[in-house]
């Protein structure tokens, strides 16, 4: 009877670990519905805005086009004589697909030790920060496409214009710059009502 209890309470803490993983949102293509649905990506969402100044708009069009929301993803792997699955292209992870050096840079500056790129709000805090880098060199903050770009090729390769070699990648961050003003408009009209709704635990 204790075998069949244990049991029991080990399949219900499985259960309970595997639902702390977000799934994506049900409706990832409007702003409104995700911070509704998801109300701790909205505080954090807010929280980067407040700490590193870039909008929650901005910043939700680059998770989506770097993971869809999806915590776990990396980059598909390499196949060996097109057949065998081979090494990863980089080591990329999670919803910012922050590169592991990348990312410690951001633990180390931010003091943040315990940041997973698998978390949400840990995410939303490194694509603030890393685009905040940005702000003091003449970027603007709602400048999701040269933001992207920089995002994507660092800055220093920014500024050498890497991208302009690079038609699908110039695509890709018209794609996100466009998302972002999809997602800047519909904000606007529901900011007011999140603001309004946020839980007494903010």
């Amino acid at each position: 009877m204790i075998q069949k209890n244990s049991f029991s309470f080990l399949i219900i803490f499985i259960l309970v670990l595997s639902s702390c993983v977000s799934s994506p949102p049900e409706r990832p293509d409007n702003i409104c519905k995700i911070f509704q649905e998801k109300r701790s990506w909205y505080k954090a969402a807010i929280r980067s805005e407040k700490r590193w100044k870039l909008p929650p708009y901005v910043l939700m069009a680059f998770i989506h086009q770097e993971s869809s929301f999806q915590a776990k993803i990396k980059p598909e792997r390499k196949k060996l004589l097109g057949v065998i699955p081979w090494l990863r292209p980089s080591s990329s992870v999670g919803y910012s697909q922050a590169l592991k050096n990348t990312w410690q840079d951001y633990k180390d500056e931010t003091g943040n030790s315990r940041a997973k790129r698998t978390n949400f709000s840990d995410s939303a805090d490194f694509v603030g920060w890393y685009a905040s880098k940005g702000f003091y060199q003449g970027f603007s903050a709602t400048d999701a496409r040269s933001l992207y770009l920089a995002y994507h090729e660092g800055y220093t390769g920014y500024k050498k214009k890497t991208y302009r070699k690079k038609q699908w990648l110039i695509r890709v961050a018209d794609r996100v710059q466009a998302r972002s003003n999809m997602y800047q408009e519909q904000y606007w009209g529901c900011a007011k009502e999140l603001k309004k709704k946020r839980f007494f635990f903010f």
